[in-house]
């Protein structure tokens, strides 16, 4: 019972130690682009106001950004904790069977 107890306590710990690596990923290239975007539409409008290139990166980082949102805190977080439940439901089973 003990064992049962500890595996949940550290697939708890481990679970809560990926979410806070993706949360600090996704806040990590969020700040990034609030720095460097303004940067570069700064030199843009410096060097040559008349073609202004800036919005291709910030297009471009920016679907990037909102996917990695997307995948942090939106599409997949039900399902993977349903899948988790299964398997971890699956292994105890198994291992009660043993």
């Amino acid at each position: 019972m003990e064992t049962t107890s500890f595996n949940k306590e550290n697939l708890s710990y481990e679970r809560a130690t990926k979410r806070v690596k993706e949360l600090k990923g996704f806040y990590g290239n969020l700040t990034s682009y609030c720095l460097v975007i303004p940067f570069l539409i700064v030199l843009n409008i410096l060097t040559d106001s008349s073609h202004l290139w800036f919005f291709w990166p910030m297009l471009g980082w920016g679907i990037g950004l909102a996917v990695h949102g997307i995948n942090t805190f939106g599409i997949g977080r039900d399902w993977e904790e349903r899948k988790i439940k299964e398997l971890m439901e699956e292994e105890i089973k198994n291992t009660k069977s043993l």
